[in-house]
């Protein structure tokens, strides 16, 4: 006898077991030699391993993937290459606060200081974990196996609670395979799964309806975070009893339906007249999961967005926020309150209702929200019906809308996709769209849908991208196509890196080193998207009409097979009312902004 218990396991089994007792369904990652006995241990398990062609695309669709479930997507990577790559999806879930669990294989314990294969040692031995430590919540190496669940059952928690974000576990591969009992594991199995959210107490419930009901012209500015709590039926009820107009943050897209009678838009650089000059107009802001983050607010210019923190007759701010460090960050606040925005909501519901039963009602608002969305759908026809190809990013976005379900999952990328979606393309499902913000990482869209659809496999899912965009890392399709994934890549090709060949060239004349040779409608010698769709063992089809993208988009949707649409565009600036600081930097003193390219 070895002297091995029947419930000694490999650490890598104990992590996957510990997987399943937290209800993970999908890993997402590459393989690696400091990874595969995590592997070998998730073979004999339920949970499904996606393997991907490059590691950014692993971290996107697990950013999305955990956007649409609510819980901690969990990421495997090989040691020092594979972390890299994966650094930049992992970022862009820290700066949209998306809960992730990030676990990473490394060199074997009893080579630290030997500076063996593919080790990060420049500064310090086995040090790869700190690359991370700008961007996660926190980066834990495991030194000892006996600590493994404990370290595993805090970065979950970590990852979950407050404002949440991912996390890194780095591993070293000799620790995967040590075998121990499993004492620890089973102790931690014990403990909640959950942590309960701070809300908010009657009386300060009290303090805030009160000061928004005696406002002569509130607005409720709601953020990413109204989605990340899953609140978007609480904010419907408050704003509806309270009549408060709605003006969102970019990542606030969809936390209501936009076609809600109090829903204004977005704010901010891409915003309209109608909620730029509302929230300048607000005597109060009732914020609520935002970070009153630079494009939404014009680059915090007054006179654009807010007028907040003058000295005389300028708004004032109720924020609720689950971030104590973001209230105040950017703009004096009269109410901060630290607590969960669904939380907070619910009891605010209850004492609204019962300090004024008969809620109020803004008719003259409501009014005026209803003309300017009539005079700004009038403004757009001429572009969302154009017959002109290359195609209007219009009409692009007009027959989308059309062709897709109302809980159609869309995830965006940068430019046209991500501006102009914000701006003019209606979700009328909260939790619809997901979108790149603080990082505004290009190429996140086409590896999102990818996480999307395997959380909503019954759901229609589209990933609108430029042509930029879906370069960067196109070997996602091999995953969409090896899983039948059934998802659309409507790729808006303009030729060009659009948006900043547009701003190239309204500042300086020219657009060097931001466009494709050729042009949208005959490219010179560049990629056949429709072609490298097929390569993959997808549908490619290329649009060379307007009026064959609506059939062909409906096609696409009734056959349930991976599809990439390949669609030339002009490359026409997305309309702004707002401002932007860098506009200054490349021309001071004149009034320019992007320019069609």
């Amino acid at each position: 006898m070895d002297g091995t218990k029947v419930d000694d396991k490999t650490v890598a089994e104990h992590i996957v077991d510990f997987l399943q007792r937290r209800d993970v369904e999908h890993v997402f990652g590459l393989c690696g030699h400091t990874n595969i006995a995590v592997l070998a241990a998730l073979a004999e398990s339920p949970i499904d391993f996606v393997t991907v062609r490059h590691e950014q695309i692993a971290s996107h669709a697990a950013d999305a993937y955990a956007r649409v479930t609510g819980k901690a997507s969990v990421v495997l990577s090989h040691l020092s290459p594979g972390l890299t790559n994966c650094a930049t999806g992992v970022a862009n879930a820290a700066l949209d606060c998306i809960p992730m669990v990030v676990i990473a294989g490394d060199i074997p314990t009893h080579y630290y200081g030997k500076h063996p294969h593919q080790e990060v040692n420049l500064h310090a031995d086995a040090a790869q974990w700190e690359i991370y430590r700008p961007f996660v919540k926190r980066a834990w190496r495991v030194d000892r196996a006996d600590l493994m669940a404990e370290i595993l059952e805090k970065a979950f928690h970590l990852a979950e609670s407050g404002q949440p974000g991912p996390v890194l576990v780095n591993v070293p591969m000799d620790i995967f395979s040590e075998v121990i009992p499993s004492d620890t594991f089973d102790r931690v199995a014990q403990n909640t799964r959950a942590l309960v959210k701070p809300s908010i107490d009657d009386e300060m419930a009290r303090q805030i309806v009160a000061k928004l009901a005696s406002s002569k012209a509130p607005v409720a500015y709601v953020g990413g975070g109204i989605l990340l709590a899953q609140a978007s039926e609480e904010l419907r009820e408050f704003v509806d009893h309270m009549g408060l107009p709605v003006a969102h943050s970019l990542m606030g897209k969809g936390a209501l339906r936009d076609d809600h009678p109090l829903v204004m838009g977005m704010t901010g650089f891409w915003g309209t007249e109608l909620v730029n000059q509302s929230c300048l107009n607000a005597d109060t802001i009732f914020a609520v999961g935002t970070r009153f983050k630079e494009a939404d607010c014009s680059s915090w210019y007054p006179g654009y967005t807010f007028n907040i923190g003058g000295k005389t007759d300028t708004t004032k701010v109720i924020h609720i926020d689950i971030e104590p460090t973001e209230i105040g960050r950017n703009y004096p606040t009269e109410i901060g309150v630290v607590a969960d925005a669904k939380a907070a909501l619910r009891v605010l519901n209850r004492v609204s209702r019962e300090m004024y039963p008969n809620g109020l009602d803004r008719t003259d608002k409501k009014a005026e929200i209803v003309k300017f969305r009539a005079a700004f759908k009038a403004s757009n026809t001429d572009m969302q019906t154009s017959t002109a190809f290359p195609m209007m990013p219009e009409r692009i976005l007009a027959d989308t809308r059309k062709a897709l379900p109302e809980d159609a999952i869309i995830t965006t990328d940068v430019g046209w996709n991500k501006n102009g979606v914000g701006q003019q393309f209606d979700i009328l499902t909260p939790g619809s769209i997901l979108t790149p913000g603080g990082f505004a990482t290009m190429g996140f869209g086409p590896p999102g849908a990818i996480g999307a659809k395997l959380a909503a496999p019954d759901r229609v899912v589209l990933s609108l991208v430029g042509d930029g965009g879906f370069g960067q890392n196109p070997s996602m399709l091999a995953t969409a196509v090896e899983l039948d994934l059934g998802i659309i890549w409507l790729v808006m090709n303009n030729n060009a890196f659009g948006t900043i060949a547009g701003l190239q060239k309204a500042h300086y004349g020219l657009t060097y080193g931001t466009t494709f040779p050729g042009t949208p409608d005959a490219p010179t010698n560049g990629p056949g998207y429709a072609e490298i769709a097929r390569a993959y063992g997808a549908e490619g089809i290329r649009v060379t009409s307007a009026s064959e993208l609506l059939p062909a988009l409906e096609a696409a949707i009734a056959s349930g097979k991976p599809t990439v649409l390949d669609v030339p565009m002009i490359n026409n600036p997305t309309p702004t009312t707002g401002h932007w600081n860098i506009l200054d930097i490349y021309s001071p003193d004149k009034d320019v902004s992007h320019v069609s390219t």
